[in-house]
């Protein structure tokens, strides 16, 4: 079976037929249709998982059909330890989103169900590309549906927010397609990926090249001081588009690289390692005491994924096998948490229409089961021992140390803002007297809403207990990408 091939189509091609079910007067069947196509698109991954050899670093499942003969462009798909888990992640994700905006959205429903469907599977794809111009459509066409997202059930500044998101990735992404078509003539008219990893190039066009990537990825982790458009995009975009954003789409920059600048550019990579170890501790210091001043529930956890991934971005650039490991173990903890922040944001939105930090107080009073599980995910976010959050940033401090205990220490240190804003934002918002009236006629979570956060729940802790599962599909990836790393290509 072509696994990847229905990984990234069925969720579309779902996407397509609710678009096509007609007008709000068929929101029933819209959303059963959304449900139904989430579900087939998470169950065609799993057998990914479990069909997976542990061990073999190459490509899996891979599928390559011609698609630009004239242009030596081919539909080449295929994973391996590195990127199986993020379609396994997204695929998850989507069911979530799905659920979340059930009875939410009342409006369009079927062009919000499809934008998320669509999206899921052209995310998908990108995980999945190893042809540099497939990967660059599909990293370029996942723009589209969260600018309509953001644009049109975004909050009052929406178009102002849609517009800087797609500004700011577009032109980081213009840079991006000047340095793949320099690799595709220095390659011979090749656009596969892996032919792009043995080139020998010299060290200053290594460098060129490195800053040419680093513009398009940095603006999608996104790294300091090219963060500026995220806080925007989440504050306005709908709850169901910050938890994609979130916990999918600032992925994509730190996955591009893993695929693109640590194996094509090993050399430039050393070299400037540096600048990227100090970009990514300015992100994790700044950002922390930034949030630790939002009066936005929304602000503050938008700031907060800045920070958590700037123990990613380190953790790439330690050069070692903990630090790249822990890098995607946090990127893939980080999609568990960050989506759980934003539902618990958007539960109490949705019966309040704020959210200032304010407005709250009180909460487990009236909602304590709600309180209960968002302590959970924000003990997670604070890294606590037991949770996933603890996991990846455990491992990259573990690969810090290993590598200068300096930049350990640091890492270590600025843990205590992560705890600091979560746990402030928490005491203020849950905790204490009923705050008003709006509080004390709070309804505590419904089935829908337990449902949703049950599962993050069940994820979190079933990660930050038992991370086996995760941990041994890299491996071999991982090893074998240090060892790409650390040939010289001059």
């Amino acid at each position: 079976m072509k696994l990847l091939t229905l990984a990234i189509w069925v969720p579309v091609l779902a996407g397509l037929l609710v678009l096509a079910s007609g007008g709000d007067r068929n929101a029933p069947l819209q959303r059963a249709i959304a449900l139904v196509g989430s579900i087939l698109g998470f169950l065609v991954t799993i057998p990914l998982y479990t069909g997976f050899k542990l061990g073999d670093a190459g490509m899996q499942f891979e599928e390559r059909v011609s698609w630009i003969p004239q242009f030596s462009v081919f539909y080449h798909l295929g994973v391996d330890g590195i990127s199986v888990l993020f379609l396994l992640l997204n695929a998850f994700i989507t069911v979530l989103v799905v659920i979340a905006g059930w009875s939410v959205i009342q409006s369009g429903v079927a062009q919000y169900m499809a934008s998320f469907l669509i999206m899921s599977g052209l995310l998908n794809g990108v995980f999945s590309a190893l042809d540099g111009l497939l990967f660059y459509v599909f990293f370029e066409a996942t723009l589209i549906p969260m600018f309509v997202i953001i644009g049109i059930w975004g909050g009052p500044n929406r178009v102002y927010a849609a517009l800087k998101f797609f500004l700011y990735t577009l032109f980081g992404s213009l840079l991006m397609l000047v340095a793949l078509l320099y690799l595709y003539n220095k390659s011979g008219g090749s656009f596969a990926i892996l032919d792009w990893w043995k080139l020998p190039l010299p060290l200053g066009m290594q460098m060129l090249l490195f800053f040419g990537l680093l513009f398009a990825f940095a603006v999608k982790v996104p790294m300091w001081p090219v963060h500026t458009w995220l806080p925007d995009a989440h504050t306005e975009a709908p709850t169901g588009g910050s938890v994609v954003l979130a916990a999918i789409m600032l992925k994509l920059g730190a996955y591009g690289l893993v695929r693109f600048t640590l194996p094509i550019l090993p050399d430039a990579s050393r070299q400037l390692a540096w600048l990227m170890i100090a970009l990514s501790l300015i992100a994790v210091v700044y950002i922390g005491l930034v949030a630790l001043v939002q009066t936005d529930m929304k602000r503050l956890i938008a700031y907060s994924s800045i920070s958590h991934m700037g123990f990613v971005t380190l953790g790439l650039f330690i050069f070692n096998a903990y630090g790249v490991e822990g890098a995607l173990l946090q990127m893939i903890s980080h999609g568990f948490i960050s989506a759980a922040m934003f539902l618990c944001v958007g539960v109490m939105y949705d019966r309040m229409h704020s959210r200032n930090i304010a407005d709250y107080g009180g909460v487990v009073n009236t909602m304590p089961r709600f309180a209960a599980l968002m302590m959970l995910f924000a003990m997670a976010n604070c890294g606590l021992p037991a949770t996933s959050g603890f996991v990846g940033e455990f491992m990259v401090i573990m690969g810090a140390m290993k590598a200068n205990f300096w930049i350990a220490f640091a890492a270590a240190t600025m843990l205590v803002f992560g705890a600091a804003y979560t746990l402030w934002m928490y005491k203020r918002v849950i905790f204490g007297a009923v705050a008003n009236d709006h509080v004390a006629a709070l309804k505590d979570l419904d089935g829908r809403e337990t449902l949703v956060l049950g599962l993050l729940a069940f994820a979190v802790l079933a990660m930050g207990i038992y991370p086996l599962p995760f941990t041994e599909l890299m491996h071999a990836s991982v090893n074998e990408l240090l060892r790409h790393v650390a040939l010289p290509k001059f």
